[in-house]
């Protein structure tokens, strides 16, 4: 549970770098480098204390989240204002890419686009994708029901062999996410006004505007059911 707390934050980084501490400090000790020694046991109680003051933002959201595992009651509640928004957007043909975090964390990518910790609205997430907002170029991230970025820099798929070339840069970026990470992506084509779902590293296109809540539901909140909702995402070829 602690691994998943700090998966994804700058507190993840912190494990490392104090894991690889560790090994060398066991190593000088074998090796018996004493002055090496001397200078890490020095720093191990005033770095404890530097820690805590760095890094008391993350220790405190965790804290936080001790009473929130499993599914958040307010990602149920944002899912309807997504799909109102995708098909908004999909009616007037205004390119989209939404990302909808779950479990392995997307820190890094909230830090590539501008912050916003905002409650997500279909209005919101409309005027962030006009083409007259200074963020409609990128992705937004929705993490536990909040809007926490929007204009974020997503990976491209590292193998893309099999994508058909007539999907744009919105739909690669949302299959390279969804390969790296468990993330759930909601795509709207600028062009065909139409909406796919990413999950896994594949792409569901052409999905009806009745059908998106329902789908996005499934598979975020009925995890025995998730296999099944999604087994036929597939990159259709040729489309």
């Amino acid at each position: 549970m602690i691994l998943l707390f700090v998966k994804g934050t700058r507190t993840e980084y912190l494990l490392k770098g104090l894991v690889i501490l560790g090994l060398i400090f066991i190593i000088t000790q074998q090796l018996k480098l004493n002055t090496i020694n001397w200078v890490l046991t020095r720093l191990f109680p005033i770095s404890v204390i530097a820690l805590v003051v760095i890094f008391q933002p993350e220790f405190r959201r965790g804290l936080a989240r001790l009473g929130q595992l499993g599914i958040h009651s307010e990602n149920v509640e944002v899912v309807d204002e997504i799909a109102r928004a995708a098909i908004g957007l999909a009616n007037k043909k205004t390119g989209a890419l939404i990302v909808i975090d779950r479990e392995s964390g997307l820190k890094s990518y909230v830090e590539s686009g501008t912050e916003l910790d905002s409650k997500a609205t279909d209005y919101l997430l409309t005027a962030i994708f006009m083409p007259q907002s200074p963020l409609h170029d990128g992705a937004v991230i929705i993490q536990h029901g909040r809007l926490m970025a929007a204009g974020c820099v997503l990976p491209l798929p590292q193998e893309d062999k099999d994508i058909p070339r007539s999907l744009g840069m919105r739909h690669r970026a949302a299959i390279g996410i969804t390969e790296e990470t468990d993330a759930l992506c909601v795509v709207v084509s600028e062009e065909a006004g139409s909406i796919s779902v990413a999950s896994g590293g594949k792409l569901t296109r052409d999905i009806s505007p009745d059908n998106l809540a329902r789908i996005l539901k499934g598979a975020l909140y009925n995890p025995a059911g998730r296999k099944a909702i999604l087994s036929n995402i597939f990159i259709k070829k040729g489309r």
